[in-house]
């Protein structure tokens, strides 16, 4: 099992420690509709150190890059961050992850914890143009700052205009007394806010100066249970629960990060599905009666068979109610249908609604 270089801070703090993805993380601290509400309405902050970091640097990263991954990376200016994914042979999903253009000639891969060696052997395994790939996993932290007061919290730590960061846009600067961090206008919340990576020797003074600068807007450590139940109020995807390696992108509702501007791993596959139409679709749904739907509970019509199978569920803290995702079949997909979740064989009313789920 291993820890982060912030373990012991989070243990100190009463954290509830579990693994999570060959990690040992902190999972809650006083609650996950607490937690869940101090990232909607002030700022919280995540370790998310677990995650993977891979350097890809030479004059065929790009060519790398848009190979191996779905979304159009040759529109990436310096400073600037994309949402793709990593197609395998076979119609799914090595993995979904953000794409970093550092420089000319220099991107950041940032991918799940849960895949980091695998997606390391997949895309080295597909680098015959010589790209140089260093895999930083181990050596860098991240720390997520996310929710509505996150600007104006950690404006004192650096010299960057935060409030001039776009979405999926980046700096690299000073942050809490250290140089060269990462201020990444990502997270994956949806109340904005900001992801910091540095070097695991520096973020323990960056989470104390984070802290310190935060007190007075009622910040908090966050775990990575409010992390899903955030997430799924927006609708993103989760790798292992909503895509995997069996899950195509279109199925998924990614088609928009799915170009065919350009070949890249399956794509003749999948320009041929997203032409004939894909038999079964991600779905959002809220339960019409107090219910919470769970991971692989069956989706049935009202005639009680089964048209699919919910892939994330929980009660939303910030609606009070159910809420999940799952695929059905294409013909149970639109807009307002009226599915069923079977909860102990019991087949509760839910119909599919658009996300995202939380709307400001």
């Amino acid at each position: 099992m291993k820890n982060t270089a912030l373990t012991h801070i989070h243990e100190s703090l009463g954290a509830k420690m579990l693994p999570f993805a060959g990690y040992n993380m902190p999972i809650l601290y006083e609650g996950v509709n607490a937690e869940h509400e101090t990232v909607r309405n002030a700022v919280g902050v995540f370790d998310v150190s677990h995650m993977g970091e891979f350097l890809l640097t030479g004059p065929n990263a790009l060519a790398l890059i848009q190979k191996v991954t779905s979304n159009d990376a040759s529109t990436l200016t310096i400073g600037k961050a994309q949402y793709s994914c990593l197609p395998n042979n076979d119609g799914g999903i090595v993995d979904d992850l953000l794409v970093y253009k550092m420089k000319d000639e220099q991107y950041l891969l940032v991918v799940n914890a849960s895949n980091i060696d695998k997606d390391w052997d997949w895309i080295s395994g597909q680098n015959d143009l010589g790209v140089e790939m260093k895999n930083l996993s181990d050596d860098y932290s991240l720390l997520a700052i996310q929710g509505p007061k996150a600007v104006e919290a950690m404006q004192s730590l650096t010299s960057k205009d935060l409030s001039a960061i776009p979405y999926y846009h980046f700096e690299v600067g000073d942050f809490a007394g250290i140089e060269n961090v990462i201020i990444s206008a990502t997270g994956y919340t949806g109340s904005g806010g900001f992801e910091i990576y540095c070097k695991n020797s520096e973020v323990e003074q960056i989470w104390n100066k984070v802290f310190e600068a935060g007190a007075a807007f009622g910040i908090k450590p966050i775990g990575l249970a409010a992390r899903d139940t955030l997430r799924l109020e927006m609708g993103f995807c989760l790798y292992g629960n909503d895509i995997n390696d069996t899950t195509s992108p279109l199925e998924a509702g990614l088609g928009w990060i799915t170009k065919f501007n350009k070949e890249f791993t399956n794509s003749e596959n999948l320009k041929k599905q997203k032409e004939a139409g894909v038999t079964k679709k991600l779905v959002a749904f809220e339960m019409q009666e107090r219910a919470v739907p769970r991971h692989d509970y069956e989706i049935v019509n009202a005639a009680g068979n089964v048209i699919g199978i919910v892939t994330s569920g929980t009660m939303s803290p910030s609606m009070n109610k159910g809420i999940g995702l799952g695929y059905v079949t294409a013909e149970n997909s639109a807009l307002e249908s009226d599915i069923f979740i079977r909860i102990r064989k019991n087949d509760v009313p839910a119909k599919v609604v658009k996300l995202p789920f939380y709307k400001k």
